[in-house]
């Protein structure tokens, strides 16, 4: 009998490439549309005055910004230093004092237990390497701490955008999708004996944009991802790309003929470290 050998992916060159995949587009443009996110994350984890907080993934700083204007000792971080910088230029527009630093989710330049709290909204999750991600969340956690997450689900309506766009530029083999951190059953997985509690609530944020059209070339100019999916197909398979998603911007839509109103599921996860 021939042995098979099951190849593992290259987990640096992945993330090397989604790293420049996040640095294309604008993402500060999309983050923007969603600071309720980060409020309600911060209202969930209970950040109270004085407490440290990690922002991991943190994007333009949504969720720093939210724990910052609860007089919170924040620290800020991304890969991404156009968007620390995005992140920054908020801050000081709003007199907040938080501190950014260049960091990678997966090897967190912080020492064990250096936060009372550590938050990612619609960051972490998207990590090349999920087990070694969420082994740092709970590392740099302290022991009673808490960890917010906010992560899309499969199931709602980016999981779907996620999958329309897997069907014409299908993900890197191996790399498990990001959406499976919207479920409880994954992130039971992920974090395992590291956590005491995990309490979980499904809420929906809704995406308002004047048209489906609309949407697309929003997303297509300024989301990496969707950014880089149309740029690696052909003329044809743009097309078809673009018919997809419109087609299920349309099932999804509740604002009728005259707008687009979208509700998009997703998991706010409070864990407290053990």
């Amino acid at each position: 009998m021939t042995a098979v050998t099951i190849s593992q992916p290259d987990l640096k060159a992945i993330k090397t490439r989604q790293q420049a995949t996040w640095s294309s587009g604008d993402y500060a443009m999309i983050g923007t549309t969603i600071s309720i996110t980060g409020e309600l994350l911060c209202e969930a984890v209970d950040v109270r005055p004085g407490q440290r907080v990690l922002d991991v993934a943190a994007g333009n700083g949504n969720a720093s910004l939210a724990a910052a204007r609860r007089w919170a000792e924040v620290t800020s971080t991304d890969y991404v230093p156009a968007l620390l910088e995005r992140g920054r230029a908020r801050a000081e527009a709003d007199r907040l004092n938080i501190t950014f630093k260049e960091a990678d989710a997966e090897q967190l330049p912080f020492a064990n237990g250096a936060f009372d709290v550590v938050l990612s909204v619609f960051g972490v999750m998207f990590t090349a390497n999920q087990e070694q991600a969420a082994s740092e969340l709970l590392r740099v956690c302290r022991s009673g701490g808490k960890i917010g997450l906010v992560n899309w689900t499969p199931d709602g309506f980016i999981g779907n955008v996620f999958r329309t766009i897997g069907k014409h530029v299908p993900p890197p083999a191996g790399v498990q999708s990001p959406a499976l951190w919207g479920t409880e059953a994954r992130l039971h997985e992920l974090f395992g004996g590291g956590i005491s509690n995990l309490s979980i609530t499904k809420r929906m944020f809704v995406f308002r944009y004047r048209s489906a059209a609309h949407w697309l070339e929003v997303f297509r100019t300024y989301y990496g991802p969707m950014l880089k999916a149309f740029a690696a197909l052909d003329p044809a398979g743009q097309a078809a790309l673009a018919a997809d998603l419109t087609a299920l911007l349309e099932r999804f839509n509740q604002g009728g003929s005259a707008t687009l109103s979208i509700p998009s599921e997703y998991l706010e996860v409070v864990a407290t470290r053990a």
